[in-house]
């Protein structure tokens, strides 16, 4: 494991943890294709892996400091960190522009996932009937995922737990699109909008020194469901980084060539030019969730109109999302050159 030592190698710690946390608040796209590009995923994975039993006994012994170095705290904290700026900060910027200019922000997603194929790809030299079955399986799982219709929205406490459990996905399966999995499971709305917001909002309230949310009883709920969703969230990080580390360690290529196959099938999601489908009634109105929001029920895909001017505006976009991977791996290659 590489612990950041310079400025440097801190500040492009925090800034690919905005990224990460950028990525896992947009539906079909993956915050594990950040880490996976970006050169860190097995470290991510294999310093989350060491938050188990030896650590808690270091902890629990008041050995912060062997605790720190042993589950590689300099760079989990630093990719954290930016993690959860980056939940305050940037996606509020992408929930901004995915209401102002929707298509752009799809198209440059699309483009960074067609880049981060090529990425993974280019230097994949194992395929076998072995490898070629797994990426089948991926591509299949993949497409099977981008057309399910979601499900209604559900506060049950146990239930939120488990979707903290599926929807960290995102972070350690590349191409598995967490908040993609919240839509499917109907609460995409109350855990990443409404829960976000209500803590953003509680903070808020308490610099000035207000405390009439605790008079609140739909925000106290609200906190209590960030509460049990995060001790979810936590869970599955943990469980999966064992999960993960034992087959990245055994069955690398196979892995490898699973998540190439997935993250192509999971294009669809992140395709620029759809119509969100809403659901309603018999009569055609449309059927509103606890919130007063309406409930998606699935997407329209369609070929663009290339006689359209925003159309032609939104490949440029795409070919913008393919050259920041393209970057990403030329910073990538000059790193290594340099070390």
């Amino acid at each position: 494991m590489n612990t950041p030592c310079t400025f440097t190698d801190k500040f492009f710690l925090v800034v690919k943890g905005l990224c990460m946390g950028a990525a896992n608040k947009v539906p079909g796209v993956s915050g594990g294709i950040v880490a996976f590009v970006g050169g860190f995923y097995e470290e991510f994975i294999y310093s989350l892996q060491k938050v188990n039993a030896k650590a808690f006994k270091l902890f629990v012994n008041g050995r912060f400091k062997s605790f720190y170095r042993y589950i590689n705290g300099s760079f989990l904290t630093l990719l954290i960190f930016g993690m959860l700026v980056s939940y305050f900060s940037i996606s509020k910027v992408l929930d901004y522009f995915l209401v102002k200019r929707e298509l752009y922000v799809w198209a440059t997603f699309f483009g960074m996932i067609l880049g981060s194929i090529y990425y993974i790809g280019k230097d994949f030299d194992y395929w076998k009937k072995k490898t070629f079955t797994a990426a089948f399986i991926g591509l299949a799982v993949g497409i099977a995922i981008s057309f399910l219709s979601p499900a209604k929205e559900n506060d049950n406490l146990l239930f939120i737990f488990l979707c903290g459990i599926i929807s960290v996905s995102g972070m350690t399966l590349p191409g598995l699109s967490g908040s993609f999995i919240l839509i499917l499971l109907g609460n995409y709305v109350l855990l990443l909008v409404d829960s976000v917001n209500a803590l953003y909002d509680t903070f808020s309230e308490l610099l000035v020194g207000d405390f009439s949310f605790t008079n609140n009883t739909e925000r106290l709920h609200t906190l209590k469901i960030l509460a049990v969703f995060t001790l979810g969230s936590a869970t599955g990080l943990v469980t999966l980084s064992h999960l993960l580390t034992y087959v990245l360690k055994h069955y690398k290529h196979v892995t490898t060539a699973t998540i190439l196959g997935f993250i192509t099938g999971s294009l669809g999601v992140v395709w620029p030019w759809k119509k969100t489908i809403y659901k309603t009634d018999f009569d055609g109105n449309l059927i509103l969730d606890s919130n007063g929001k309406q409930i998606i029920m699935n997407y329209e895909r369609f070929l663009p109109n290339l006689t359209i001017v925003e159309n032609w505006i939104a490949i440029f976009f795409i070919i913008i999302g393919i050259s920041i991977l393209l970057l990403l791996d030329w910073y990538g290659k000059n790193r290594r050159t340099e070390s």
